[in-house]
């Protein structure tokens, strides 16, 4: 009998997916085949739940804490919450400003469908996260790029600020990620105040995404909710995932204005019904008595970090900076993507699946963040420190062996440049 298929509506036949998840499926397969894989593709941390939030968890379960709770969060988590961003950040919220969800991620859709109508314009700093896009375009509106470079330490371009806003029809929203994924760049005070005093009184409104806020290696995080007068413009998100090491736990939250805390509290009734109250309790107790356990934790990130830098910078043709923040390493290769006449993201694969039999690394080509991120590799430094240095070791010798790279791209001519 024959079927006949519903049509997709265009946004769903356009929509496109995470690049990172799509390389560890690659990875994980190759690794079932026998293969050595060293991951370095995706932004998950290496290290165990921290401790409390582990037990907290349990106990949740063993209380029969497994039923529905309210939409916006439980109400002791979000005056944890407050209590600890007043404490850390200086920043004066309470429980009114919190709204609960699984991760930071979902927060880019939330905010899109609070503030974004067709046609808008939103401002996008890239390379950028790659989910980022799609969320812009399920409301109709489309991204505006400034580009991070390299010599400007992929900081956000405040010229293109003032440009957006003065000269773009529609200019309605500005996407902020600091500590930055891919590049480790960190907004600096002066560039938060001066993006501020930019938007302060516009009827323009921030996303500002804040998920490695523990992963400032300059010193310490400072919230875009930090500057005076724009709570009601900015929503930030924060996550549980990277400080914590609970990005299965899916759960994280936001901070806003209680105007527009409770409006993300609606849409989180209407799509999620609520975030897993087991999670929160696990959360609950991360942020109550795990703040020692993640500082040791984030240090040793540090150090992984310091140690990838300085083997990368060993390698000819490579170009690398010591990140100001993240777990990610984000090295320019122009030079040789230009020599082997092959894609950033081409090589990424080209370590992954045919530089060896035995052994791949994987990674991600910068253009899954976007054109801006072309000529460049991401790492994340979720591997042990001796397989860091492998990595990098592999990496040299692999862009030598001109004949398999050849032949790579005669099996896979969209690498070719």
């Amino acid at each position: 009998m024959h079927q006949t298929a519903a049509t997709l509506s265009q946004f769903a036949q356009g929509l496109t997916a995470e690049t990172a998840f799509d390389v560890l499926a690659v990875a994980r397969r190759l690794k079932a085949q026998g293969k050595d894989v060293i991951e370095l593709q995706i932004g998950d941390s290496p290290f165990p739940t921290t401790r409390h939030a582990m037990a907290a968890g349990i106990r949740a379960i063993q209380s029969n804490a497994t039923h529905y709770c309210a939409s916006s969060g439980l109400p002791e988590f979000k005056e944890i919450i407050a209590a600890n961003y007043r404490r850390e950040f200086g920043v004066e919220v309470t429980a009114a400003n919190i709204v609960v969800g699984p991760g930071a991620k979902v927060f880019e859709q939330f905010f899109c469908e609070a503030f974004l109508n067709p046609g808008d314009a939103v401002l996008v700093f890239s390379p950028h996260f790659p989910t980022y896009g799609p969320n812009i375009e399920r409301r109709g509106a489309r991204a505006v790029y400034s580009p991070l470079r390299q010599q400007n330490e992929f900081r956000p371009d405040l010229n293109d600020v003032a440009h957006f806003l003065r000269k773009t029809p529609c200019a309605r929203a500005i996407f902020l990620n600091s500590p930055h994924n891919p590049t480790g760049g960190v907004a600096t005070t002066e560039d938060l105040k001066n993006l501020a005093d930019l938007v302060r009184g516009r009827d323009v409104a921030v996303f500002s995404d804040e998920p490695y806020c523990h992963m400032v290696w300059t010193g310490r995080h400072f919230p875009m909710l930090g500057q005076p007068g724009i709570l009601d413009q900015v929503v930030a998100a924060y996550t549980f995932s990277k400080s914590y090491s609970m990005s299965g736990w899916r759960v994280g939250y936001a901070v806003t204005s209680p105007r527009l805390a409770d409006v993300i509290g609606k849409m989180i009734n209407t799509s999620l019904s609520c975030v897993s109250p087991v999670s929160q309790w696990a959360a609950q107790a991360a942020l109550g008595h795990d703040a020692a356990e993640r500082d040791e934790v984030m240090e040793r990130f540090r150090k992984k970090v310091e140690l990838l830098v300085a083997e990368l910078r060993r390698v000819e043709d490579v170009k690398v900076l010591m990140p100001a923040g993240t777990f990610y390493v984000f090295p320019d290769v122009s030079a040789i993507c230009r020599r082997l006449g092959i894609t950033s993201h081409g090589l990424a694969m080209f370590l992954l699946e045919a530089a060896d039999e035995r052994l791949g690394v994987a990674c991600l080509g910068g253009e899954c963040f976007g054109p801006a991120g072309q000529g460049f590799l991401r790492f994340s430094c979720a591997e042990p420190d001796e397989r860091l240095g492998k990595a990098v070791a592999f990496l040299a010798e692999a862009v030598t062996r001109i004949d398999r790279v050849q032949r790579y791209l005669e099996a896979n001519p969209k690498y070719r440049m």
